[in-house]
């Protein structure tokens, strides 16, 4: 009797020294999606989060989110802090600060594998790093930006070709992509077009955006694009005031406020989480590198078939918007084309 339990002790002990040692092949595989900022009221780290959920789903693989905060001077040590819990196959995140820190966090945990959406183009290590093109993105909205203010059909253009960009904070994305592409997209339409940049200085700030939104506006503006994050709604709001018109970006925008918003340049980020994700999943994620997608791609989009967008935008500015987005796509214009 002595005997039976020594030997059952003996087992028992060898089953919770096998629980703790390192992950075998034979373990479910994990990922931790790591969000710079909160979830909630991020429409593109919601798509992010959804995108990898729905890619773990069909691939029976654990997900958790982590919410890191707008403290962004914390985001490299929370990763860093991540990633050596070694719990984690693959760490997924999106912002273009990410990448940079992504690739540091690499450095001394080479076996972690990390998917940056939304990045800056950096590449090194264990990071594979997806870059929207949002200077062909900016320009097809400049360029919708620009038949707005020239209408004669819309209520809310005026005479003054003066169109408005509202952003939360000025960043190497913003000012080498975004705001040249939406120049772009403005002078091709009309060179007489002027433009009125305005920064906020925070992502948050309502009551702000909505002052900066509404000056524009009593200048003679009629249209404006806003990327401030949570203080669109500011801007919104002051549209509403001046019955004038906002273009939304990166998301589509125009059911929070329909004939106000009018259309959209979106980031099919659920669709790039999902696909990045099962590449890893399958084993043929290239980590190291990083690689741009646009319109051709499928991953850059200009949505027009919404009933809101064909409520609200006069026909013949929808036929001008088609006529862009199909030369873009079979090759005929080119925003390189553009600039010689």
């Amino acid at each position: 009797m002595r005997k039976n339990f020594f030997i059952s002790g003996i087992l028992v002990l060898a089953i919770v020294l096998s629980s703790c040692g390192s992950r075998t092949d034979d373990d479910t595989k994990s990922i931790a999606v790591f969000v710079p900022g909160v979830l909630e009221g991020s429409p593109t780290y919601e798509m992010m989060d959804s995108g990898i959920k729905k890619a773990a789903e069909d691939a029976g693989i654990q997900v958790k989110t982590i919410e890191g905060g707008f403290d962004q001077a914390s985001w490299g040590n929370q990763l860093m802090a991540l990633a050596s819990e070694k719990r984690y196959d693959l760490i997924v995140t999106s912002n273009p600060a990410m990448t940079e820190i992504c690739v540091n966090t690499s450095k001394s945990f080479p076996e972690q594998d990390f998917l940056v959406l939304d990045g800056s183009g950096l590449s090194g290590g264990s990071v594979a790093d997806v870059v929207y093109d949002h200077r062909e993105q900016a320009f097809i909205i400049g360029y919708f930006a620009a038949l707005v203010t020239s209408s004669e059909e819309l209520e809310g253009s005026n005479k003054d070709l003066k169109v408005g960009m509202i952003v939360g904070q000025e960043y190497p994305q913003m000012n080498k992509e975004i705001l040249p592409g939406f120049e772009i997209g403005l002078q091709t339409v009309n060179p007489d077009i002027q433009l009125e940049f305005k920064v906020l200085g925070n992502w948050y700030d309502a009551e702000k955006a909505r002052e900066l939104a509404a000056g524009l506006y009593a200048d003679g503006v009629d249209v404006i694009l806003t990327i401030s994050g949570g203080a669109n709604q500011g801007v919104i709001s002051a549209a509403k005031e001046a019955g004038a018109y906002v273009l939304w970006f990166d998301t589509e925008g125009s059911d929070l406020a329909p004939g106000t918003v009018l259309a959209s340049a979106v980031t099919r980020q659920d669709k790039a989480a999902e696909v990045w994700a099962k590449l890893w999943a399958d084993g043929n994620l290239v980590t190291g590198e990083s690689r741009k997608v646009g319109i051709n791609d499928g991953y850059v989009d200009f949505p027009m078939d919404g009933k809101l967008f064909r409520k609200h935008v006069p026909q013949d500015i929808q036929d001008e918007m088609e006529t862009l987005i199909h030369r873009m796509k079979n090759g005929s214009l080119s925003l390189q084309s553009l600039d010689e």
